[in-house]
């Protein structure tokens, strides 16, 4: 059994709330879905935006693999000749092997949404399929609210499904338009439009009611033979059915063949690269490819894990391109550090003393409020330093901080400078110097890279990702503890770092020390231990401190 897939994320996945691509953006993400096995790809509506259009200009440019371009529009106009209809007309100038077109299948739409009687509305369908089958090699016919239809007026639907049959159609694909339809009625229908008629069946669910997936795995079990849906379920209102569920369901439980195993494996990256087309934040949980879809926490979960994947792992993660995530925390066991310290390329012995220590002193840090589940750097270097291997790079001297705010109306201040004057013990020296940033965090990460640069140049790669402040007590007001968490990348690798104190400066320079060690204990670099005396540091404003020589004062 097979089933044909319907990527509808250029034109059905647009009409999602904050959803915006640009020609080049739809571009791309059709050679994603392409490259996924997708069989068609719809592009767009040609006749309602120049944008479109534009699309599939260029789209004819493309070399696509698996997948045929469909474009998309609606049937005739009631009372216009299909020669005149200008959307039919449009259809026909994007130059494609496959149009597909919309017609009412609920009275209720064709009375009150068009005003015409029904069966004027039948016409227009029979007589749209059968032109554009004239210009086309394939037509699909969308019967909109299908489900609604049927379950208001069952024979009226199908008729509507029996008009795009004789004029040629060569999928009868039934919308669950508004998106509240249940599986076992979604079942009922399926079956029934099959029996009345030759043509293949397809679905197009949205998500309204969190059934889309499950509604299009129903379909399919009550034979339809086409799937439509979006790359990561963006779509109007709720979304679309998620392709990137229904197809590892399709393949890896209904033993149904859409994609193979190859494209499967490149599953997650298709999702994560067209979120990172569309600018929009992947959402972790998201099944099969999020980060947290294969997240083991819970101590007792871990340790079954690491006897036997199955036990609490529905599919292979590597099987949709995702891996398995051990998280640490106050739930974790040994079972957990003992995988994370394996993940990390660290050796520890899951009954050792050592292990037992560290998972104590974990969470009594996790209760304090640290977190190491986005933070595994800083993890690496505490389990590090528990087993007395975390390398001593540099220790902080002193760190002193002015912030300097200009008047402002209304008694605000202006945005104003940070200064910083950092002294840190590298080896036999002593090094100190002063910066300013736009802010603490800032003016600390210029200081103390102008620094110890110095003496790992190989840290001049790192650049600062992200930063995030959550405080953690509330009830503490303005002294409450806060939790920094930073991201790093050195253009290779992107790691998470986490600081936790009622000093919110404190906190920071934890997470920024940590950043940079790991780097240092990724690479193997070896703490430096010579001298650098003679070599100056240049300052702002022209001045120099000499590395080991505190008889000058940086900053004042």
């Amino acid at each position: 059994m097979s089933t044909v897939l319907y990527d509808t994320s250029l034109r059905d996945g647009t009409q999602g709330e904050g959803v915006q691509l640009s020609v080049a953006d739809k571009l791309q993400i059709a050679q994603l879905a392409d490259s996924l096995g997708v069989s068609y790809i719809e592009g767009g509506w040609p006749g309602s935006n120049p944008r479109d259009e534009a699309f599939f200009e260029e789209a004819r440019k493309l070399s696509l693999d698996n997948a045929r371009l469909a474009a998309f529009g609606s049937t005739r106009r009631a009372g216009i000749a299909c020669e005149q209809d200008a959307n039919l007309q449009a259809l026909l100038r994007a130059e494609v092997p496959c149009l597909t077109i919309f017609g009412k299948s609920w009275k209720f739409q064709a009375t009150e949404a068009l005003r015409i009687t029904p069966e004027e509305n039948l016409e227009l369908i029979e007589d749209s399929v059968r032109y554009l089958k004239q210009h086309a090699d394939e037509v699909i016919f969308d019967a909109e609210h299908f489900f609604d239809g049927y379950a208001d007026d069952p024979d009226y639907a199908l008729a509507a499904l029996a008009a795009a049959a004789r004029g040629g159609a060569g999928y009868l694909v039934l919308c669950d338009t508004n998106g509240g339809t249940l599986p076992a009625d979604v079942t009922v229908a399926v079956q029934a439009a099959r029996a009345a008629n030759d043509a293949p069946i397809g679905i197009h669910t949205h998500n309204d009611a969190e059934l889309a997936v499950a509604n299009t795995l129903a379909a399919v079990r009550s034979g339809a033979a086409m799937v439509q849906g979006t790359i990561n379920g963006t779509g109007e209102r709720c979304g679309n059915a998620n392709l990137i569920s229904i197809i590892p369901a399709l393949v890896l439980k209904m033993g149904i063949d859409c994609v193979s195993r190859e494209q499967l494996a490149q599953l997650r990256h298709v999702a994560r690269a067209a979120d990172e087309i569309s600018n929009r934040q992947p959402w972790a949980a998201q099944p099969y490819v999020g980060r947290s879809a294969f997240a083991h926490k819970g101590g007792v979960h871990v340790d079954a894990v690491r006897k036997n994947s199955r036990t609490y792992e529905h599919v292979d993660p590597e099987a949709v391109g995702n891996s398995r995530r051990i998280l640490l925390s106050d739930l974790s066991g040994r079972a957990n550090v003992h995988l994370k310290a394996r993940e990390l390329g660290l050796e520890l012995d899951p009954k050792s003393p050592e292990t037992a220590r560290i998972l104590e002193r974990l969470k009594e840090l996790e209760n304090q409020g640290y977190a190491f589940e986005s933070s595994g750097a800083s993890f690496k270097l505490f389990m590090m330093e528990c087993l007395g291997q975390r390398p001593a790079y540099f220790e902080l001297r002193d760190l002193e901080m002015g912030i300097n705010f200009g008047e402002g109306a209304h008694g605000h201040a202006t945005k104003g400078q940070t200064r910083v004057r950092i002294e840190i013990g590298v080896g036999d020296d002593d090094a100190y110097t002063s910066a300013v940033g736009d802010g603490p965090v800032h003016a600390m990460d210029a200081g103390l890279r102008k620094l110890i640069c110095r003496f790992y140049p190989q840290l001049e790669s790192v650049r600062l990702v992200d930063y995030k402040v959550r405080v953690l007590q509330s009830g503490d007001g303005t002294g409450s503890v806060v939790r920094v968490l930073i991201q790093s990348s050195d253009g290779s690798e992107v790691w998470g770092t986490v600081g936790c104190s009622a000093n919110i400066i404190h906190a920071s320079w934890e997470a920024l020390v940590d950043a940079l060690e790991y780097k240092l204990v990724k690479d193997g670099v070896e703490p430096f231990t010579g001298r650098k005396s003679q070599e100056t540091l240049p300052l702002r404003g022209g001045r120099s401190a000499v590395a080991g020589n505190r008889s000058e004062d940086p900053i004042g």
